[in-house]
């Protein structure tokens, strides 16, 4: 994988990698940023919330699951001091559709296969944090 980083202006960025998309990224103003962007921790975040949801919805399919809808809630606490790591990061699960026909059983082995074999990102990011999994199911 490859990517590039373009400096707009001070800290305000701009990447792109294989995909083609340009994202923007900046810091806070009041640490010398334009607060024009995502803060590139942030995308890291997204980033697992993202590859994680990819694979649960993908496997969800596979087993012909009544969904309609998945939302995730990501929230992340940070070492205290610098690098300031994640430390843990909680995934909360909103599974929207047919209530009384998607199995609790799929949803948590969907995540579990997420968490432990397939998504890089959390792959990644369990070597410095731990990564716990929720989830509610909603009826449509």
């Amino acid at each position: 994988m490859e990517a590039i980083i373009k400096q707009v202006d001070g800290l305000s960025l701009m990447g792109k990698a294989g995909s083609n998309h340009w994202i923007a990224m900046d810091a806070a103003e009041d640490v010398g940023g334009n607060n024009a962007g995502t803060r590139p921790l942030e995308l890291l975040l997204l980033g697992l919330g993202g590859c994680t949801a990819m694979d649960v919805i993908s496997i969800l399919k596979k087993k012909h699951s009544p969904v309609k809808n998945i939302t995730i809630s990501l929230e992340a606490d940070q070492a205290k001091d610098y690098p300031k790591v994640f430390t843990q990061i909680k995934l909360k699960f909103v599974v929207t559709g047919d209530k009384e026909n998607i199995k609790p059983r799929d949803v948590e082995r969907a995540m579990e296969l997420s968490g432990t074999q397939y998504c890089s990102a959390s792959a990644m990011l369990k070597k410095s944090a731990k990564i716990e999994y929720e989830y509610e199911i909603v009826d449509e």
